[in-house]
């Protein structure tokens, strides 16, 4: 009979072992949808607008997968693909350009970050989080001076704040 209960024991512990193992092999997270990714890419370009500035405004997911480019039509066309680069580096570094571009000048430790593929270290990506939780990053490319480029995004994440606590 004492075997029987150990068995049972040893079978118990086996399956709250395992339920905590599949809870560890899986992550989950909150993302933007295309709606909210399309305001807040509307809400910069119009903060960038009002300030007489034609850019172009990427926004991506956590990842730095791209959901959303918009194009003013005066800006440049080094611009589309220079805003989903700030955007994909901020994600994926998970702070602001700007933040790695003074960590990064010549001669200090970070410096290497300036040699990575599709790394955009200048000011205008910066990272998007609701209640905590990095959901994406937005890039702006095209006003006169990265922290130009980077008010704007700062603006257009503040117009759309109410929507980011979900």
């Amino acid at each position: 009979m004492a075997s029987k209960a150990s068995l049972a024991l040893a079978v118990m512990f086996a399956l709250v072992s395992a339920s905590v193992s599949a809870q560890d092999a899986t992550v989950t997270y909150k993302s933007m949808s295309p709606e909210l990714a399309l305001d807040l890419a509307r809400a910069t370009l119009a903060d960038c607008q009002k300030r007489g500035f034609q850019v172009a405004v990427a926004v991506a997911d956590r990842f730095g997968t791209p959901q959303v480019m918009l194009r003013d039509r005066f800006a440049g066309p080094h611009t589309p693909p220079t805003a989903s680069g700030k955007a994909w580096t901020a994600a994926t570094f998970r702070t602001s350009t700007t933040e790695l571009n003074a960590i990064s000048q010549p001669g200090m430790m970070q410096a290497g970050l300036r040699n990575l593929p599709n790394v955009v270290i200048i000011g205008g990506g910066i990272v998007v989080e609701a209640s905590g939780s990095l959901i994406g990053a937005v890039g702006v490319s095209g006003a006169p001076g990265g922290d130009a480029d980077e008010a704007c995004a700062k603006a257009g994440v503040t117009a759309i704040k109410d929507k980011l606590d979900f």
